[in-house]
């Protein structure tokens, strides 16, 4: 029986994201899936450089108002103005790198078990800066997932796409995975697609924090997702300074919404051993210096380089930011005054 191709939603949150948002949206009317069958929702957080023009330039459906201005709360109020099958959470700073890209990452949705797809990898291109490159070859955005082996994108230097003890069926075209609540891989963003009907069950608002609906999903009895063997490019940081703004985001917002009692997957329960290997790594430095070694021997490529340079960024900027937050109960969301992709 042939398989019907299902209406995509997708979910594309915004704040000053003109420079990268043209460039998603161009990728994504280059896709050969018919376009009758793709509706384009933005939840802007108040865009003051040509976001929004972008947005009409490329025939966006429906650019919803958010508020909250974060990119989870921008996801969540997309979501509810969603009406199609499939929700495809494509950020503006993601391009889809060929024009099959919908319809491989459709397939798996012909088994009915299977909730949710995702890209197997980062594209990695020469002519990308040099931080997106390093995040593509190390198949993650947060240098400490490699040391607790919790990633979901090919890594260069270990060669595998996640170290949790997850179960994988090989299908060809994907890999069919089976996740337990304990052992969730970082999926949910950056090309992930899901069924409208069971995602809408989730606990979403008022921010949709991915790995955290992910988990919700499986502890609803959907534990079937595929990684297809495709790749999606990640414009993540132009720069440093960049990199160092998004690392202070993400553990500034993570202490903050969970005082709040807003995150539900169990990070604590990460082992304590290979959160003191980055710790003691980053501090010898050697052993970086090792795995950018491996990882250029399989790659060869200078951002490797890098690797140094973020352990150390992300160790301080967590290091100070668990300490703010936790011993000096001082937590606050990231102030998105200002913030502008890339």
């Amino acid at each position: 029986m042939p398989f019907d191709l299902p209406t995509i939603s997708v979910i594309t949150p915004t704040l000053n994201a003109a420079r990268t948002l043209s460039l998603c949206l161009e990728s994504i009317r280059a896709q050969d899936y018919p376009q009758d069958r793709i509706e384009i929702v933005v939840g802007d957080g108040g865009s003051s450089d040509g976001t929004l023009d972008v947005a009409r330039r490329y025939g966006v459906d429906r650019v919803v108002q958010n508020p909250l201005r974060t990119a989870e709360a921008g996801k969540a109020v997309a979501v509810d103005a969603a009406r199609h099958d499939i929700l495809a959470f494509i950020d503006s700073d993601n391009l889809l790198d060929r024009p099959d890209w919908l319809r491989r990452m459709v397939g798996p949705f012909a088994d009915p078990d299977i909730v949710a797809s995702e890209p197997l990898e980062y594209t990695y291109r020469r002519t990308d800066p040099l931080i997106t490159r390093y995040c593509a070859l190390m198949g993650m955005n947060d240098p400490l997932c490699y040391f607790i082996g919790n990633y979901d994108r090919i890594n260069r230097i270990s060669g595998r796409w996640t170290e949790l003890p997850v179960q994988v069926e090989d299908r060809g075209d994907y890999l069919r995975v089976t996740l337990d609540e304990r052992h969730i891989p970082t999926v949910g963003a950056n090309g992930f697609l899901v069924r409208r009907e069971p995602f809408l069950r989730t606990r979403y608002r008022p921010y949709l924090f991915d790995i955290d609906v992910v988990y919700d999903l499986i502890q609803d009895g959907h534990r079937q997702i595929a990684k297809v063997k495709i790749g999606i490019v990640h414009l993540f940081a132009g720069d440093s300074r960049a990199f160092a703004r998004k690392q202070r985001r993400r553990v500034g917002d993570y202490i903050h919404y969970s005082r709040l009692n807003l995150r539900r997957y169990p990070w604590g329960a990460v082992p304590r051993l290979r959160l003191f290997r980055f710790a003691l790594s980053t501090l010898l430095i050697f052993p970086l210096l090792l795995q950018a070694v491996r990882g250029m021997a399989r790659t060869f490529d200078t951002a490797w380089l890098f690797h140094v340079r973020a352990c150390w960024l992300t160790l301080v900027i967590y290091g100070w930011g668990l300490f703010r937050g936790r011993v000096l109960g001082r937590t606050t969301e990231v102030d998105r005054t200002g913030w502008r992709q890339m």
